[in-house]
């Protein structure tokens, strides 16, 4: 049986995503992040017409712990960014519902004042349950935000500290945000993000705030250095911002632009581009792999009884792997 001809016009869709309309940016988009059988091929199609288009924007991944501001401080920056004339499109990643599989931050809500300025695009996406909070389809999203003219892509990342190395592998600039007073329990992953960013900047550097906020500031710088930075020639750097007041974002955006020009200066900037390409084509391999025995009939149809069997302890959970790695041939071997 054949899938239903998709809704989407992969060609229509590229001429408007190249022509840079938001509105059929926005359904080039829901092309991509669809998991229907019959808009596979246009998807497909869709992203390789765009691929020549893309490349041209600085992608900078943000991340931090829940309550440190993200949304508040991606309004307040790629507002200042809009206001420059630079075009900024937002790529929210947000957490999935367990039950509905959507959206359940409501980015737009949160970034109201982006969200309707005329250089900037917003785009809450789900997780689908991704560890780390990254959408299946991130890479090409960025891909057609690039293609539709965007010169800065923001990637917000949900934030939990257990696959950031998945965003670091998709950006070219990787900002850390940080908070005062939460203590090493709640940061708990602090250390290990460190590691991975080029930038880190502690969030709420206002008020009754500010004393504690330089002084944080004063202690990561002692922290970073004992580690190793994640990027060849760059010296990771602490900053201090205030979404609220907007202070801090000007010297955040002249220390990305100086690892823009450096980096690129250096050729370590398109290697980095080349080395992402490189983990895009084993993650889209690694997917299509295990779409492919999980939608195997005879993996199906044995998988319920082995799981049965190791639940009632019949069975080990290595013997049973085997069996059903055993019922999967995939269709590509031996042709």
């Amino acid at each position: 049986m054949t899938a239903s001809p998709s809704r989407f016009d992969p060609e229509a869709l590229a001429e408007g995503v190249l022509a840079g309309s938001p509105a059929l940016l926005g359904r080039a988009i829901t092309l991509i992040e669809s998991n229907a059988a019959r808009d596979q091929e246009p998807a497909r199609r869709l992203v390789s017409r765009l691929l020549p288009h893309s490349g041209n924007s600085v992608r900078i991944g943000i991340t931090g712990v829940p309550g440190v501001g993200k949304s508040s401080f991606i309004e307040a920056f790629g507002s200042r960014l809009c206001e420059k004339g630079l075009r900024v499109a937002v790529l929210a990643i947000d957490p999935s519902s367990t039950l509905s599989k959507g959206s359940v931050m409501g980015d737009k809500t949160r970034m109201e004042k982006l969200s309707g300025h005329e250089n900037a695009f917003v785009r809450p996406s789900p997780s689908g349950g991704t560890l780390g909070g990254v959408a299946r389809k991130s890479r090409e999203t960025m891909i057609a935000c690039e293609a539709a003219g965007y010169d800065v892509l923001l990637i917000e990342t949900v934030g939990v500290g257990q696959s950031e190395t998945t965003v670091r592998s998709m950006v070219d600039v990787f900002l850390l945000l940080l908070i005062t007073g939460a203590g090493d329990d709640l940061q708990g992953i602090k250390r290990g993000i460190m590691e991975l960013a080029d930038l880190l900047v502690v969030t709420k550097d206002d008020g009754d705030n500010h004393r504690r906020a330089l002084a944080h500031r004063q202690e990561l710088r002692m922290v970073l250095h004992y580690l190793q930075s994640p990027t060849p020639g760059w010296k990771p750097e602490v900053l201090t911002c205030s979404s609220l007041e907007g202070t801090g974002l000007d010297e955040i955006e002249r220390r990305i632009d100086a690892f823009r020009v450096q980096q690129q200066g250096n050729g370590h900037w398109f290697r980095r581009r080349r080395a992402q390409s490189l983990d895009w084509v084993r993650s889209l391999v690694h997917e299509a792999l295990i779409s492919s025995f999980e939608s195997h009939p005879d993996v199906a149809s044995h998988l319920p009884e082995l799981e049965q069997s190791v639940g009632a302890g019949r069975l080990d959970p290595v013997s049973a792997a085997r069996r059903i790695l055993d019922c999967f041939t995939y269709p590509f071997v031996g042709r």
